[in-house]
């Protein structure tokens, strides 16, 4: 672990003799260790330990340098502050970042959320009973080709030359399973799983395995779906990959940059249907692995972002809030560049809804667990997308396997187009987000 006080007193004795006045340092050290099996053998097993520390440096003009080091002794600590300032000469003057105005304000929070890490075989074993429960859950099921069981061990900081001083811990176990099927005379089929928790002892593995095993022998059994205007439900982990494709709607540096749907003029709009309520809360109780502070030292909060459809807030920086006049949010991640990114998704109904919907008994509903091809089907400046998909068409509320399809529409009118928000939060890594309901999407089939 970092000692971050021995790291501050270090920073500003080299900080003295370079005769630099301000400056700042931002970083994590790693500590981890993951396996992946293949038909009850390991495959890979890796075990890492690294560090990085992002230094910035400003000279009299106010212009920063910015480098990153790996090295967190006092000779690398004098290296990179050299070199930071060395290159702040060349700067930009317009917009310079400076220190946020929150670096030194308490955090909401306890800054450690450890848990002991298990050791490498017991990753192995747990992982090697996950695969073979899998396999035995369908004949079908011909493999595990994507698996894997990881523990990281993380510990950031903050500090800068004004005394702010900051340091958390957390830990993150994590497990996916993808398995694959195989049927004479039918095409493949896949289903995946993911879970994560603080601890292996807390990591819901057999969630894991049944979620896998049901979802691939729910897609055994396909058919086409004829192309046209469907009513589309998305699964919160499909919605929130929407959410996200889309974020430069909240980006407070996307607007500036005119690289947003938003402007600045944006703000208590109507953006979305009125049942529909989003916040970005980085200190939400089904996060793991919270954290209290960003990249400049901000402490992260809850901030509502569209509140029974009105856009209410935009995700900021200490330079974007200061430009837009508004308060940092706790959003920054500093590099080369400040930018500007989301924690955790929170996405709850908002208005009571006028009628309520259930797949139980739904009737020529497409439902979609998991949207495909992100990076090539979205055009974020343009809000549009036609993204491949996994899913089920539900007719007098059974589900049938979709063959092959894809879903096609404007994000901001989907937004508009919500008829419904489930009640029951699903929780997924990125998010907690219940199941949506759109009406008139268009799907192609194949």
């Amino acid at each position: 672990m970092v000692q971050v006080e021995l790291l501050a007193e270090q920073a500003q004795s080299c900080a003295k003799r370079l005769g630099i006045r301000q400056f700042d340092l931002y970083g994590a050290q790693v500590d981890e260790t993951s396996v992946q099996v293949d038909q009850g053998d390991p495959r890979q097993v890796k075990a890492s330990n690294r560090s990085s520390v992002t230094v910035r440096a400003w000279n009299d003009q106010g212009q920063v340098g910015v480098t990153s080091t790996t090295d967190v002794d006092e000779a690398g600590l004098e290296l990179a502050l050299q070199t930071a300032f060395e290159a702040s000469h060349f700067g930009v003057r317009e917009h310079a970042p400076q220190f946020s105005p929150e670096a030194t304000l308490p955090i909401a929070q306890s800054s450690n959320n450890k848990a002991p890490l298990a050791l490498a075989s017991d990753l192995l074993e747990q992982l090697v009973a996950a695969e073979k429960e899998l396999l035995g859950s369908h004949p079908a099921i011909q493999g595990v080709p994507y698996n894997g069981l990881a523990q990281r061990q993380i510990d950031r900081f903050y500090l800068n030359s004004e005394q702010a001083l900051r340091q958390e811990g957390h830990t993150l176990t994590s497990m996916f399973l993808y398995s694959k099927a195989e049927q004479e005379g039918r095409k493949p089929r896949s289903g995946g799983a993911l879970r994560v928790s603080r601890s292996l002892e807390e990591l819901d593995i057999q969630g894991c395995v049944k979620e896998a095993a049901e979802k691939l022998i729910s897609h055994l059994d396909y058919e086409r779906i004829p192309s046209g205007k469907y009513t589309v439900v998305f699964s919160g982990e499909a919605f929130l990959s929407l959410l996200g494709a889309f974020s430069n709607v909240f980006n407070a540096q996307s607007i500036l940059d005119n690289q947003s749907l938003s402007t600045p003029e944006s703000l208590g709009t109507t953006i979305a249907s009125p049942l529909l309520s989003v916040c970005d809360d980085a200190l939400h109780p089904t996060k793991v692995g919270a954290i209290s502070f960003d990249g400049e030292g901000t402490p992260t909060r809850r901030v509502p972002l569209i509140t029974n459809g009105v856009l209410t807030h935009f995700l900021h920086s200490a330079g974007t809030a200061k430009r837009l006049g508004a308060k940092p949010t706790g959003h920054a991640n500093i590099g080369a560049k400040v930018t500007v990114g989301s924690h955790y998704y929170h996405v709850f109904a908002g208005s009571p809804p006028e009628s309520t919907y259930d797949l139980a008994t739904a009737e020529n509903v497409v439902w979609i667990d998991e949207l495909q091809a992100l990076h090539a089907g979205v055009k974020p400046l343009q809000g549009s997308f036609s993204l491949p998909f996994q899913g089920w068409w539900v007719r007098h509320g059974e589900r049938i396997s979709i063959e092959a399809a894809t879903v096609a529409g404007d994000f901001l009118q989907v937004l508009k187009s919500i008829v419904y928000v489930e009640p029951e939060p699903q929780l997924t890594p990125g998010g907690l987000c219940p199941r949506i309901w759109v009406d008139d999407l268009s799907i192609t089939g194949q």
